[in-house]
């Protein structure tokens, strides 16, 4: 694991090997984290409209939080992109 001098910026954490990034000042995400975890709402929405099918149970755990279950799904699945669109 290497200590950095400075903040490395997203292209510089990118062109990392796994094993050479310090996460000695991050937790680790266990089943308390997403009890806790919150769906943050996009303010800039590009939508298109899509016929998809997805499975019963998770549409259904969606829709009992409420209006707005299709943006929450699209905010997950965002979520995901972003994560891997480099990749």
């Amino acid at each position: 694991m290497v200590q950095y001098q400075k903040p490395l910026s997203a292209d510089e954490l990118k062109a990392l090997d796994d094993k050479d990034i310090d996460f000695s000042d991050q937790p680790e995400l266990d089943e308390s984290f997403w009890a806790n975890a919150r769906v943050v709402m996009p303010e800039d929405r590009n939508l298109t409209q899509v016929t998809a099918k997805f499975d019963k149970e998770v549409v259904d755990w969606f829709r009992q939080q409420g209006r707005g279950y299709q943006a929450r799904m699209n905010s997950v699945l965002r979520s995901y992109y972003e994560a891997h669109k480099g990749t």
